[in-house]
């Protein structure tokens, strides 16, 4: 069963009145099999996905297309994706709520999970090319929500947005000026943490962990800069 097939089960098991939060509560918790997780991953990525399509005020018809940057969405399948996103654009739960339902679906998975999924919100904002001050503001508060830090929102603005200040200690986690070993250690710690087969581990569908591919070269970098200055 692919996991446009779970989502769309687990939409149907809605009732009557009830909204994406719902599936957020039902999906709570360690206890979530791998594929459960995907499908709360997904629909996560979607719904903030839709809230977030309002902040720059570009909604269109075709604007779920947005999300072929991310997760491969076979034609057949579009109608299923596209009723994730028209369920959180006209919910109206704002997006903070959603954001604090998701928080806390992943609240036994750990930080990371939280961090894959803003990375992918950061793909769907840059899909177009541009990065609107709203959505700016709008992935800073849901990275706040989160409880992920400003440094790491930081990282993660200047990984996905051209021009942004880039600070490569902020790319490994670590406070300025950290020793040369412990940087080494983050270093090989977020190496291991972007292991294609963690990040399936922790939810992130294998449609969408070409994520990995980014992060390990950002993360290289970061650390070579570091190293490379040290050394010098």
């Amino acid at each position: 069963m692919s996991i446009w097939s779970r989502i769309n089960d687990a939409l149907s098991a809605l009732a009557a009145g009830e909204g994406l939060s719902a599936i957020f509560d039902r999906l709570r918790g360690s206890k979530m099999a791998s594929p459960e997780r995907s499908v709360g991953f997904t629909i996560a990525v979607i719904a903030l996905g839709a809230k977030m399509a309002k902040a720059d005020g570009q909604v269109t018809r075709n604007e779920v297309l947005a999300f072929r940057s991310l997760f491969a969405i076979a034609p057949e399948e579009e109608a299923n994706a596209a009723r994730v996103f028209n369920l959180a654009r006209q919910d109206v739960a704002g997006f903070d709520a959603y954001a604090r339902k998701i928080a806390d679906m992943f609240s036994d998975e750990g930080r990371e999970t939280l961090i894959d999924l803003l990375e992918g919100l950061f793909t769907i904002a840059m899909a177009d090319g541009q990065y609107h001050p709203n959505e700016d503001a709008f992935l800073e508060e849901v990275s706040r929500i989160f409880g992920l830090g400003e440094p790491c929102f930081r990282s993660l603005r200047a990984r996905f947005v051209e021009g942004a200040p880039r600070d490569p200690y902020d790319v490994l986690g670590v406070p300025a000026g950290s020793a040369l070993d412990a940087v080494r250690a983050a270093w090989k710690q977020a190496v291991r943490d972007s292991h294609p087969d963690r990040l399936i581990a922790r939810g992130v569908p294998p449609e969408a962990v070409e994520l990995a591919g980014r992060r390990m070269i950002d993360i290289n970098a970061a650390w070579e800069e570091i190293n490379g200055k040290r050394a010098a």
